[in-house]
């Protein structure tokens, strides 16, 4: 039996998928984590930053051994290429596999510009940055559309927890954002009771 038939790459690509969704949706729930001001609550922020960095280079290990599993394997026709430029010439699933093609494409540019981050501006480095939400959710549609055990009990609740999940966070994220601006407003055109207008009485 040769390396790139049989069973082996067939289960080999499917646990990196369902590890590497795993990942990918702690990545982006530590991502809002170390954004937030207050992050230093549970832990200093350069922890939560660090341990979000680790867990990143952990999933780009897994997903480029996810991507060479679904290559090489010749049970289903996916080309190296296929892998890189999204709905170019795939006949397995074109739409689902452009989708992840689409997520991948994502992160590697979210990873070079983190590479480079002490050289880009703040401000476009966290618009790009931003990106890591909508790779997140291209990797999800992904594997629930091509996934061969998305319609499997264990592999629906995989999906709608780590849904759920991402979902409470940015809306945490969110309401806290509104409440820091609505806090620094108030800061901002808040008069003290002992500070006299001008022309009035104590």
């Amino acid at each position: 039996m040769e390396l790139t038939e049989g069973p082996l790459l067939w289960f080999a690509n499917r646990g990196t998928g369902v590890v590497l969704l795993l990942l990918l949706t702690l990545t982006t729930l530590l991502g809002v984590m170390s954004t937030r001001g207050d992050a230093g609550r549970g832990l200093p922020r350069f922890v939560t930053q660090a341990f979000h960095r680790n867990v990143s280079l952990i999933s780009m290990a897994l997903l480029l051994a996810h991507v060479v599993t679904a290559v090489v394997d010749t049970y289903v026709d996916i080309r190296w290429w296929q892998a890189l430029v999204p709905f170019w010439g795939s006949t397995y699933e074109p739409l689902w596999l452009g989708l992840g093609t689409l997520a991948l494409d994502l992160m590697l540019v979210i990873v070079v510009t983190s590479l480079f981050r002490n050289r880009i501006p703040h401000r476009p480095w966290r618009a790009i940055h931003v990106l890591a939400y909508g790779s997140w959710g291209l990797s999800l549609a992904h594997g629930i559309g091509i996934g061969t055990d998305a319609q499997t009990g264990w592999a629906t609740w995989i999906g709608i927890v780590c849904a759920g999940l991402v979902a409470l966070a940015v809306l945490y994220r969110l309401l806290w954002l509104g409440l820091e601006a609505w806090r620094r407003n108030r800061e901002r055109h808040h008069v003290p009771s002992y500070v006299v207008p001008a022309g009035g009485h104590r």
